[in-house]
């Protein structure tokens, strides 16, 4: 088999019936796209700039075809993407924006080990017609631009991180000043955005709403609450085995044949599982639900990582279950039965 062509054609016959999958990989310069309905497996390449995606999201919706695509997917390239997943959803296609851990070790599986562009747009759409991926929701403007807000806070959070690290290791003095002047700067871009943050929460009446749910929970504050409506749009939506998986704080099984293997927790999206642990350590100390939780699991004699993760999870549980029905932290039941 030609590592450039992975799978047999599809017959003519049900490429005319069926829907169509179509996978684009998504670089710098280029979209490459592939549909399973192309008998001939072809890949068209597109220019990743206005022009190009625009050609792409005509020719997908193109005579009012747009309900014979059943799925597009494409993989998070570290926001290169978005233009290209943004005009897709405005013109009503439906997106999955897959993990690309998840669609490299769907490709292994099926035994293709050779990675190209072309071959990774016929596997995108292969994974799409296989593997059913949770389609994308359209991004509200507020949402986009709190979402820009918090990823950039996160950025520079890290880089005060770094250089308080590096200025703590350094003994000259010119040395120090320049690093001191750094950590000014990162002081009040970060102050600033705070205040954006802020005053874009209090301005959307859906983040108003949310964030005084959450930020009446004791250990949760605005850093935590921000990320959430961020980057969580499912929580409140899904349950809590879904919204523990998306964090990435639930555990897997790792079973076989009469061996129980030890549980471990993977995956998710590392950004809101950061600050929630954060959160989580203070509300193992000032959060009576959480610190309660916490005494129980470690005089069972859990290790501490064990135990902050399950708090974390209960935490998260616990938040998605306010969001779901729109309860402040004293209005759980969990809480007036501790109360009580």
């Amino acid at each position: 088999m030609d590592a450039e062509h992975p799978s047999p054609a599809v017959p003519a016959a049900a490429a005319a019936a069926d829907p169509a999958f179509v996978g684009i990989d998504v670089s710098k310069d280029a979209l490459d796209l592939a549909r399973s309905d192309d008998a001939a497996a072809r890949v068209e390449r597109f220019a990743n700039d206005a022009a190009g995606i625009a050609a792409v999201v005509k020719g997908l919706a193109a005579g009012g075809t747009a309900a014979a695509v059943a799925t597009v997917v494409v993989e998070a390239t570290g926001g290169l993407e978005r233009p290209l997943v943004d005009a897709l959803l405005d013109a009503g296609l439906p997106v999955a924006l897959v993990h690309p851990g998840r669609v490299r070790h769907f490709a292994k599986g099926l035994g293709l080990l050779a990675k190209t562009d072309r071959i990774d747009a016929r596997v995108l759409a292969r994974f799409g017609r296989l593997a059913a991926p949770r389609l994308a929701e359209r991004r509200s403007a507020n949402q986009a631009e709190l979402q820009a807000l918090v990823a950039c806070r996160r950025q520079l959070t890290v880089t005060r991180t770094q250089q308080s690290n590096r200025l703590g290791a350094t003994a000259s003095k010119p040395a120090r000043k320049a690093i001191e002047a750094v950590l000014k700067t990162l002081d009040k871009q970060l102050e600033k955005l705070d205040g954006q943050i802020r005053d874009l929460v209090d301005a959307d009446d859906d983040f108003k709403h949310l964030d005084g749910l959450l930020q009446s929970v004791p250990g949760v504050g605005p850093a935590l609450s921000a990320t959430l409506a961020a980057e969580m749009r499912e929580l409140g939506d899904v349950d809590r085995r879904q919204v523990s998986a998306l964090v990435g704080v639930a555990p897997f099984n790792a079973d076989s044949g009469a061996r129980a293997g030890k549980r471990s927790t993977r995956g998710g999206r590392v950004a809101v599982r950061c600050v929630l642990y954060m959160a989580t350590v203070a509300a193992c100390r000032f959060n009576p639900v959480i610190k309660a939780f916490s005494d129980r699991l470690k005089e069972a004699g859990k290790p501490n990582k064990v135990r902050i993760v399950a708090c974390m999870r209960e935490l998260l549980t616990l938040l998605n279950a306010m969001a779901r029905d729109g309860l402040t932290w004293d209005q759980l039941d969990v809480v007036k039965k501790l109360a009580a």
